[in-house]
C-alpha cells in the first residue's frame, strides 16, 4: 500500500480508505489509486480487511460432488447471485461421509466466511453445534426441514417417492422395482416410493441398492440384468435415484430387445440434459436447480441485510416430467 500511495501521490491511509470504502475518496484520487494498483499488481490483504470490517466477502460451499451436474448447476445459480453482491465462493467436495463433512466445516469456519452453504439437512451433532455456535448465517440446500440450522431451500424427497408411486399405480404397473444409490436423500425417495406403492397395491417392491458414490450408466445396465436374471423381475416399472441409472436401464432393455414402456417402464430423477434425448425419451423428476441455487443465495443475502435469526424453510417443489419411458 505504501508503494501504491507513492505512485498515486496519496498517503497509505488514503489507499486503505479507497479499498475499504471507495465512496469516501474523490473520483480523481480513486482513479489514480486504481491505476497504481493495476501497475503494481498489488492484491489487497483480504484477511486484514476482514479483521477490520468483520466481513470477509467470502462464502464457503460444501457439496457431495463438484463434477455431478446436479450440484454444479445449482452452485452456478447460487454463485451468480453472490458474485453480483461482491462475494466470492470457496467450494469443497465432501462426498457423502458425515465425518468428512464435519472436518471440512471446521476448516471452513477457521477462515471466518460471511456465510456457509451446506448440502442436505443431516449433519453430525458436533457439526451442527459448531455451526450454530459460530453465529455465521447458514443455508442448507437440496432438502427441507422444520428445524434447519438457520435456513434451508429445497424440496421433500419423501413427497417425490410418494408421487412417483401414485403415478406408477395410476399407469397400471403391477410390479415395481427401485435402483438406488447410497445417498440418504435418494434412500428417502426409495423408501417413500416403496411404502406408498405397497400400500396401494399390496405388491412387494424389488430393490437394487448401490453404495454411496457416483451413479453410472454401467451400474444401471447391471441393475436391470440383476433384476431380470437373478430376481425374476419380468415386467413393471423401475424407479431410479438418478437419470444415469435410468439411462443404463434403458440401454440394457434395448440391448435385450425389451419393449419400453410395454414391458419395462423407467422413471429417473434429475431431468438432466440428456433425459429428453434418450431412446425412448426418459420420464423423470425435474427440480429447477438454477432457481434453487438463486433462492439459496437470496435467502443468505436476506440474513446479511436483516441480521435475521431463527429457522426458515423454502420449498421450491419439483415436477414429474412424463415422456415415453413410462
Amino acid at each position: 500500500m505504501t508503494t501504491v500511495g507513492r505512485m498515486a501521490g496519496v498517503s497509505q491511509v488514503t489507499v486503505s480508505r479507497a479499498l475499504s470504502d471507495p465512496d469516501k475518496v474523490s473520483p480523481d484520487t480513486l482513479r489514480r489509486i486504481r491505476e497504481a494498483i493495476e501497475a503494481t499488481g498489488y492484491v489487497p490483504n483480504a484477511v486484514a480487511g476482514a479483521l477490520a470490517s468483520r466481513r470477509s466477502r467470502l462464502i464457503t460451499a460444501l457439496v457431495p460432488s463438484i463434477t455431478n451436474i446436479v450440484y454444479s448447476s445449482l452452485l452456478h445459480g447460487f454463485a451468480e447471485i453472490m458474485r453480483q453482491h461482491g462475494y466470492q465462493i470457496m467450494t469443497s467436495e465432501i462426498g457423502f461421509d458425515p465425518a468428512r463433512e464435519q472436518e471440512t466445516i471446521i476448516a471452513h469456519l477457521s477462515r471466518r466466511p460471511d456465510g456457509i452453504l451446506l448440502t442436505g439437512i443431516h449433519h453430525t451433532p458436533e457439526a451442527r453445534r459448531m455451526l450454530i455456535g459460530s453465529g455465521i448465517p447458514v443455508v442448507e440446500i437440496w432438502d427441507i426441514s422444520e428445524t434447519p440450522i438457520d435456513c434451508c431451500v429445497g424440496f421433500s424427497h419423501a413427497e417425490v417417492g410418494r408421487q412417483v408411486a401414485e403415478f406408477a399405480v395410476g399407469a397400471g404397473y403391477a410390479q415395481a422395482a427401485t435402483v438406488t444409490a447410497g445417498d440418504i436423500r435418494a434412500q428417502r425417495r426409495r423408501d417413500s416410493f416403496i411404502d406408498r406403492y405397497q400400500a396401494l397395491t399390496g405388491s412387494k417392491v424389488t430393490r437394487i441398492d448401490y453404495p454411496a458414490g457416483t451413479a453410472t450408466l454401467g451400474q444401471g445396465r447391471d441393475a436391470l440384468a440383476a433384476l431380470i436374471d437373478r430376481q425374476g423381475f419380468a415386467a413393471g416399472v423401475v424407479f431410479c435415484s438418478s437419470d444415469q441409472f435410468a439411462h443404463g436401464i434403458l440401454t440394457e432393455a434395448t440391448t435385450r430387445g425389451l419393449d419400453v414402456p410395454g414391458r419395462i417402464a423407467v422413471i429417473g430423477f434429475g431431468d438432466q440434459v440428456f433425459a429428453a434425448r434418450t431412446h425412448p425419451a426418459m420420464t423423470t423428476i425435474r427440480v429447477d436447480r438454477d432457481a434453487l441455487g438463486k433462492e439459496a443465495a437470496n435467502a443468505l443475502l436476506q440474513r446479511f441485510r436483516d441480521d435475521a435469526v431463527g429457522p426458515a424453510s423454502i420449498d421450491v417443489g419439483f415436477s414429474l416430467i412424463r415422456r415415453e419411458s413410462a
